[in-house]
């Protein structure tokens, strides 16, 4: 596999990750009651949406990805 497939499927696994945790915590809230808080899903979501973020930042950095051109 080549690094460019690779990055993209680690940001397509990161970005289901954080959905499934958004609705582990959606569960929770609509639930009521769980051992587990909905904070701890709220906070994983959070800290790989920002994972996520700096991956994004990191390869347009060092140009493995490169953003669209401008549209005019």
């Amino acid at each position: 596999m080549t690094g460019i497939l690779v990055f993209k499927l680690v940001l397509v696994l990161l970005l289901l990750f954080i959905v499934f945790n958004l609705g582990r915590a959606l569960f929770i809230l609509v639930k009521g009651e769980s051992s587990v808080p909905m904070s701890q899903y709220l906070g994983r979501r959070m800290l790989f949406s920002v994972l996520v973020i700096v991956l994004l930042l990191l390869a347009l950095g060092l140009g493995i990805i490169s953003p669209n051109p401008r549209p005019y």
